[in-house]
């Protein structure tokens, strides 16, 4: 049975790796098909160029589906704005330009329906600030790789057993004190650069960590991914901002402001390099 179209003002995805093999595709794709919005944000890492380099290239059917349902949803009158991330960093030399279905930009201040002004950027630009670098970065990668593997491994097992999809590499990261340290120091970069430009808050991905709330009166507001939680930002007609699962189940909501009119869709703005 085809679900109905879900109906937004703006939604922002992240970190889908296409190209890798550890993209769920299939569910993007399916997501993608059921939305209706008036502009998709693709906030960095949607087509994995670091693993296309390396001549290890998963592409198959579902694949090609997601970038199907991504001009599927140009053709029907969707703005696309593309914002690069480090695994695509090489798509930035376009930035500024109008392609045929996307805008790509480094960056952009989006304006939600309430008014509230929020810093759309893909992450990877605080990483001088959170990371440790070195021999311990290298080995987290190695890591993290390994038991991306066995949470692949887990789910094909789950859902011959008919059970619903649960991230193991989400599971042991939430165990980490190393991992929680870093995801704290990244929120906090982000904030502090939408506090630095007088913005209301932000909207970012990189980290894999899926997450909104609202601190000392910021928005903070990480759309996740589609390698481990599988999960989208997006905003309602009236400013309403909600994390949603790849079923469209709503994992977290942050209320619209109060005595806010809604405006017409604004423009997006493009801030200076900073």
């Amino acid at each position: 049975m085809t679900m109905p179209p879900a109906r937004h003002r703006t939604v922002f995805v992240s970190d889908a790796h296409l190209g890798s093999r550890h993209c769920h595709a299939a569910e993007l794709a399916r997501f993608l098909a059921t939305l209706d919005c008036e502009r998709l944000y693709l906030v960095g890492d949607i087509v994995d160029l670091w693993w296309l380099a390396r001549r290890r290239a998963c592409w198959g059917q579902p694949h090609s589906e997601v970038v199907e349902a991504l001009h599927a949803l140009h053709a029907a009158g969707t703005e696309i704005i593309y914002i690069p991330g480090n695994h695509d960093r090489s798509l930035r030399r376009l930035c500024g330009l109008l392609l045929p279905a996307a805008q790509v930009r480094r960056r952009a201040i989006h304006t939600t329906a309430d008014g509230r002004r929020l810093l759309v950027v893909h992450g990877d630009e605080y990483d001088a600030i959170t990371h440790f670098g070195g021999l311990q970065e290298r080995f987290g990668d190695w890591l993290y790789a390994r038991i991306l593997t066995g949470n692949q491994w887990l789910n094909r097992a789950r859902r011959r057993a008919g059970l619903r999809y649960w991230s193991l590499s989400e599971f042991l990261k939430r165990r980490s004190g190393a991992a929680e340290r870093y995801i704290e120091r990244f929120v906090q970069a982000g904030l502090d650069d939408a506090r630095r430009r007088g913005l209301d808050g932000i909207v970012c991905g990189h980290i894999h960590r899926p997450g909104l709330s609202l601190r000392d009166g910021l928005v903070y507001a990480n759309d996740g991914d589609w390698v481990e939680n599988l999960t989208a930002l997006a905003e309602a007609h009236d400013g309403r901002l909600r994390l949603l699962a790849h079923t469209g189940e709503v994992l977290a909501e942050l209320p619209a402001r109060q005595g806010v009119r809604a405006p017409a869709p604004a423009p997006v703005h493009w801030p200076r390099a900073a």
